[in-house]
């Protein structure tokens, strides 16, 4: 019998690179897949990453595996290095640049294990081709995904990473169990930045629960009723992976509780880690303290 697993993360592992306007820089070790994988260590949930990178490069892994987070490799000639840029003070202002690609993923990365659910992690749409969540689809693989990888689309002489629509959209809706997007994204898939709207549209695609974060908080629909908290953070060092942790946290939380508290879980778990640089470090009691100080 397959190895059995509560969250199986999806998504290229990177060496990527945190330019700030003030001109310092900041290694990202990891990228997007390792804010949410770290997001769920408080949790006593079996988690793992499945990840493509060259294998010159798989000493990156060691923080998930000293962590408890299993971790199953498929060889590429290259690993994902991405760039990002802050314009401005504003952290909310900034550009990527895709500058190597470990490639997409298909069937013959997963490894013989089985999950609850399956998290699609990414940083550019050349990730996950259509045909691969078609086949976990058919193959009764329940699957989430955070939109941001679909809409990235990087040019392939410079890497400069532009927001385009994504035309399978519906289908990915109608596939996916659970959806993630930021109200940048919102506003390019659906035409809205309100993010109740936008939720709402990705609900009559088909999907059942959606999540839409802004930089004041996070909003979930699910069946037909909606949600919104507010981050508590008093600083924004730890900006960058906002919506990968907010929404990693959430996914397991709500393994074991409704809605509403999930949302109020993650959120609280999201507003500690913005407030220092790297992923969460916490534990589950820092989450509940702040849970009970600021969102009840």
């Amino acid at each position: 019998m397959a190895d059995t697993y509560d969250l199986v993360f999806i998504g290229n592992t990177g060496r990527n690179e945190l330019h700030r306007f003030d001109g310092t820089t900041e290694p990202i070790l990891g990228g997007p897949i390792f804010q949410s994988a770290l997001a769920t260590t408080w949790s006593d949930k079996r988690v793992a990453v499945v990840t493509r990178m060259a294998e010159r490069d798989t000493d990156l892994l060691e923080p998930l595996r000293k962590a408890g987070i299993a971790t199953f490799v498929t060889p590429a000639q290259e690993t994902t290095r991405s760039h990002i840029y802050y314009l401005s003070d504003d952290v909310e202002d900034r550009r990527h640049m895709l500058e190597k690609n470990a490639g997409p993923f298909s069937l013959a990365d997963l490894p013989p294990i089985g999950a609850r659910l399956f998290h699609l992690v990414g940083v550019n749409r050349l990730e996950f081709p259509l045909d691969f969540m078609e086949d976990l689809r058919n193959r009764d693989l329940a699957f989430s995904i955070d939109m941001q990888a679909l809409i990235r689309a990087a040019d392939p002489e410079t890497g400069d990473v532009t927001y385009r629509d994504y035309p399978h959209k519906q289908q990915v809706a109608a596939m996916a169990e659970k959806i993630k997007l930021d109200v940048v994204e919102a506003e390019l898939l659906t035409g809205t930045s309100d993010l109740e709207q936008a939720a709402v549209r990705f609900e009559e695609w088909g999907s059942s629960e959606i999540m839409v974060t802004r930089a004041d908080g996070a909003l979930v629909r699910h069946m037909g009723t909606t949600y919104f908290e507010r981050f508590s953070n008093r600083g924004v060092a730890g900006r960058t992976g906002r919506g990968d942790t907010v929404f990693a946290s959430y996914l397991v939380r709500r393994m074991d509780f409704g809605v509403a508290d999930s949302l109020k879980f993650a959120v609280a778990l999201c507003s500690i880690k913005m407030e220092t640089p790297g992923p969460f470090m916490g534990t589950l009691e820092d989450v509940l303290a702040r849970m009970r100080a600021q969102h009840l």
